[in-house]
């Protein structure tokens, strides 16, 4: 057993180096992510304030309730999310910053007064959208001018109550930093085997191998090691430069992310291993490579959020692959999760991990 381990320790050092040496790998490994980097923040670093997404929860049932309502609804600078009905609902997307903010209106609204019926909305937003809740809390105030118009000239028996919320909340890019992490572990586990093994086979080194004592788990073993360490310093490189130029705010623990950054490039190179291990040549390898890959890349949450698919399509991306490595990185990281609290994310990429190497195993071909 020794000699075994001492021979996946020997094949672990010889990739690592044989990556760090060559310049195409190390562009597409760890400058090509980093140029993504720079893309998303680009796009998702600011906010463009051309409208604003909020949800709203009307609790009374005045007719002033009712009004308000539907100027709310025909002002086009709000886009009311139909689909949200609770406020507990509402706080946990703007706290993952798919709501700038919530509209509240209270059962006291329009009831009557002494003089006329009064009420006041209440603006909840949270501290990463702090400009548009003050953004909207004007806009709030000149939409109940109008209302107010109709009872009184000089008195506002209509108000708003802008309510900060103090809990953490992600901004856009906190967001989307998780897809590019799964974009840069798809690179690594998988368009790195499916490139070298079918050029190894065309070289005869892999059959070479064969004829020595190297079973196929030690290869195996000594390949994930090997990209586990290339992984850990790409990501690493994505994280440092996510944190000094973007202000990433990572919430989680470090250990976790670790694990669980650990656990998915094994996963993801398993896929990897299984294509380019089955594949005799790169005229075989590439297409099945792209049409494993692309369908994560474009259904897992990598470029653009999940929810904003249709139900349908979020059902089927739940179970590819990528989905678990993405939300359990968005939710550990950027969310302050623990494994514990993410059991069915863990619970679907250990599922895969399992299945993806007993296929890998039955299709490797040395030759």
């Amino acid at each position: 057993m020794k000699k075994a381990l001492h021979t996946v320790a020997v094949f672990s050092r010889l990739n690592t180096r044989r990556f760090f040496r060559d310049r195409l790998a190390l562009f597409f490994g760890i400058a090509f992510p980093v140029i993504f980097l720079f893309v998303f923040g680009g796009i998702f670093g600011r906010d463009s304030g051309v409208s604003f997404k909020v949800a709203l929860i009307n609790n009374s049932s005045s007719s002033q309730a009712q009004t308000l309502v539907s100027d709310i609804k025909h002002n086009k600078v709000f886009k009311v999310d139909p689909v949200i009905t609770n406020l507990s609902e509402a706080k946990e997307k703007m706290n993952r910053s798919q709501l700038d903010a919530t509209i509240v209106l209270p059962p006291s609204f329009g009831e009557q007064g002494q003089k006329y019926p009064t009420g006041k909305v209440q603006l909840l937003y949270t501290q990463n959208n702090e400009q548009a809740g003050q953004a909207l809390s004007s806009l709030m105030d000149s939409v109940l001018t109008g209302l107010n118009g109709k009872y009184v000239s000089g008195d506002r028996p209509f108000t708003v109550e802008s309510l900060k919320q103090t809990n953490n909340s992600l901004s856009r890019f906190d967001y989307a930093f998780a897809g590019l992490l799964g974009f840069s572990i798809i690179g690594l586990g998988i368009f790195g085997p499916i490139n070298v093994f079918p050029e190894l086979k065309k070289q005869g080194i892999l059959r070479r191998l064969h004829t020595t004592p190297l079973r196929v788990w030690q290869y195996f073993v000594s390949t994930a090691i090997s990209q586990t360490i290339v992984g850990m310093v790409s990501l690493g490189v994505l994280f440092a430069i996510a944190i000094a130029v973007f202000h990433l705010h990572v919430v989680g623990n470090w250990l976790e992310i670790l694990i669980w950054v650990i656990l998915s490039i094994i996963m993801i190179l398993g896929i990897g291993l299984a294509v380019g291990g089955w594949a005799r040549n790169e005229r075989q390898a590439a297409p099945l490579g792209n049409l494993v890959v692309f369908p994560m890349m474009f259904l897992s949450g990598t470029f653009f959020p999940r929810f904003l698919m249709p139900e349908w399509l979020q059902g089927i991306s739940n179970w590819l692959p990528l989905t678990p490595v993405i939300d359990g990185l968005r939710l550990i990281a950027t969310e302050g999760k623990t494994i514990l609290d993410i059991l069915p994310q863990f619970g679907l990429l250990c599922g895969w991990m399992i299945l993806i190497y007993i296929i890998a195993f039955r299709v490797f071909r040395w030759e």
